[in-house]
C-alpha cells in the first residue's frame, strides 16, 4: 500500500471502497442484533440477570480480542486478518437463527464481538495506511459514514423485517449474505498489507506523548458519549412517572436515528476541515460542543412549552412538544461528535502510521474507551434512581467539556502553546 493508492484514483479508490463495505457489514449487522435481542429474551425466556450477560459478554469479549488482534495486524498482514474476522462473521451471523439456549446466545454474541473488534480496527487501520497524511481524516470521516448508515438502515429496518417474515432467519440469511459479497470483495479487490511491525508496540505506543495526550481526553469523553447516547433513548421513551417522556417507539428510532445522520453527513466534510487546519483543535471544539449541548437535553420540555410547539406528527402520533426540542439537540450532538471522531481517529492513525503499529495505536483508543463505556451505565442508574434522569445528561455534559479542557492543558503541556493549532 502506498500514496500513489491513497489519492483516489485508480486501485486506491477501490481499495477504499471494500473497506468502506466492510466497516457497513459490521455496523449492519451490530445495530441488527442489538434491536432483535428483546426477542430473543422473549423467545428464550430470559430473566434480567441473563439479558445483562448477552451485552456483558459481548463487552468482555471485544475487550479480549483488542490485543491479540491489534498484534496480529500489525505483525502480519491487516488484510488477512480482516478476512478471518469476514469468514467468521459468516458463520457467526448463520448461526444466530439456529440458537435455542441462553448460554448459546451468550456464547455466539460473544464471537460476534470478536468479529466487531477486529472488523473495526483493520478496516480503521487499513484506511489509515492507505491515506496520506494530508487525506486521513477525510477518509476515516467517509468510513464512519458508512457506519453510521448502516446504523440507521439497520436499526429502522431490523424490526420490520422480523414482523414482515415472522422469524430470525430471514433477517440473518441477509446479513449471512452481505457478510458473503463483503468478504468477496475485500478479498478481490484489497492489496496484501506490507507493512510489518516487530515486537509488541502496545509496549512503546503506552508511553507515547501523543498517545498519552489523546488518551487523556478520551477517557473522559467515552463516559460523556456512553451516558447521553443510552439516556437520549430512555429519556424519550421511559414513562413521565419515571421522568421521561413516553414516546411511542417509532418516535424513540427518530429522536435516535437523528444523531447518526448529521454525523453521517458531516464527517467527510469535518474531517477533510481537519486535514487543513489542525485536528487537535477540532477534537478540542467538537468535544466541548458536545458537552455543552448535552446539557441542553433536560430542558427540551421547557424550551418546547415556551415556544407553544406541536406535539403531535403524522405517523409518530400523540409526542410532547418536547419532541422537536429533543430532536433538535440530538441533531446538534451529532454535529459536535463528527468535528471529533474523525480527527481524533486521524491522530492515533498518525502516531501507529509512523512506524509504531497502527492497528496497535487504535488498539489503545479502544482500550481506553472500555472503563468509562462500563462504568458511565452504572453512574447512569445510579444518578437516575437517586437524584433524578437529568443529572445523568449533567454528568455526561461535564465529563465531556472536562475532557477537553484537559485535552488542551495536556497538549499545551507536552507540545507547546501552538499545539491546538499545529498539531
Amino acid at each position: 500500500m502506498n500514496d500513489a493508492d491513497a489519492a483516489g484514483d485508480g486501485p486506491g479508490r477501490g481499495q477504499f471502497w471494500a473497506l468502506y463495505l466492510a466497516r457497513f457489514s459490521a455496523g449492519f449487522g451490530l445495530v441488527t442484533l442489538i434491536t432483535l435481542l428483546p426477542k430473543y429474551a422473549n423467545a428464550l425466556d430470559a430473566g434480567g440477570t441473563t439479558i445483562g450477560l448477552f451485552y456483558t459478554g459481548f463487552t468482555v469479549a471485544q475487550t479480549l480480542a483488542v490485543v491479540p488482534l491489534a498484534w496480529a495486524g500489525d505483525r502480519g498482514d491487516k488484510r488477512t486478518v480482516l478476512l478471518g474476522c469476514l469468514g467468521l462473521g459468516v458463520v457467526v451471523y448463520a448461526v444466530f437463527p439456529l440458537v435455542g439456549s441462553t448460554t448459546a446466545l451468550i456464547g455466539v454474541r460473544a464471537l460476534q464481538g470478536v468479529v466487531a473488534t477486529g472488523m473495526g480496527l483493520m478496516t480503521l487501520s487499513l484506511v489509515g495506511e492507505l491515506a496520506t497524511t494530508e487525506t486521513r481524516a477525510n477518509h476515516i470521516g467517509k468510513a464512519n459514514a458508512s457506519r453510521f448508515l448502516a446504523s440507521i438502515l439497520g436499526g429502522l429496518s431490523a424490526g420490520g423485517l422480523y414482523d414482515y417474515f415472522g422469524g430470525f432467519e430471514e433477517v440473518f440469511a441477509l446479513i449471512t449474505a452481505l457478510f458473503v459479497v463483503t468478504l468477496i470483495a475485500v478479498a478481490a479487490v484489497l492489496a496484501h498489507d506490507e507493512t510489518t511491525i516487530p515486537g509488541f508496540p502496545f509496549r512503546d505506543l503506552a508511553v507515547n506523548r501523543r498517545i498519552v495526550t489523546l488518551t487523556s481526553f478520551r477517557a473522559q469523553y467515552a463516559v460523556a458519549v456512553t451516558l447521553v447516547r443510552s439516556w437520549v433513548p430512555i429519556f424519550a421513551g421511559l414513562v413521565a412517572a419515571k421522568g421521561g417522556l413516553g414516546y411511542p417507539a417509532f418516535a424513540v428510532s427518530v429522536v435516535v436515528v437523528s444523531e447518526k445522520f448529521t454525523n453521517m453527513l458531516a464527517q467527510p466534510y469535518t474531517g477533510r476541515l481537519s486535514d487543513r487546519f489542525g485536528r487537535s483543535l477540532f477534537v478540542f471544539a467538537g468535544g466541548g460542543a458536545y458537552g455543552l449541548v448535552a446539557l441542553l437535553v433536560p430542558f427540551t420540555p421547557v424550551v418546547g412549552r415556551a415556544l407553544s410547539l406541536p406535539g403531535a406528527f403524522p405517523v409518530l402520533g400523540d409526542v410532547s412538544a418536547a419532541f422537536l426540542p429533543l430532536v433538535g439537540c440530538n441533531l446538534l450532538l451529532g454535529v459536535a461528535d463528527s468535528f471529533r471522531e474523525p480527527a481524533s481517529m486521524a491522530l492515533f492513525a498518525d502516531e501507529g502510521s509512523d512506524g509504531e503499529g497502527v492497528a496497535s495505536s487504535f488498539g489503545i483508543r479502544e482500550l481506553v474507551w472500555r472503563p468509562g463505556s462500563v462504568v458511565a451505565p452504572v453512574a447512569g442508574g445510579w444518578l437516575m434512581d437517586s437524584l433524578g434522569m437529568d443529572l445523568v445528561f449533567y454528568l455526561g455534559g461535564v465529563a465531556a467539556v472536562s475532557g477537553a479542557v484537559t485535552f488542551v492543558v495536556v497538549l499545551r503541556h507536552f507540545h507547546g502553546a501552538g499545539a491546538l493549532r499545529e498539531w
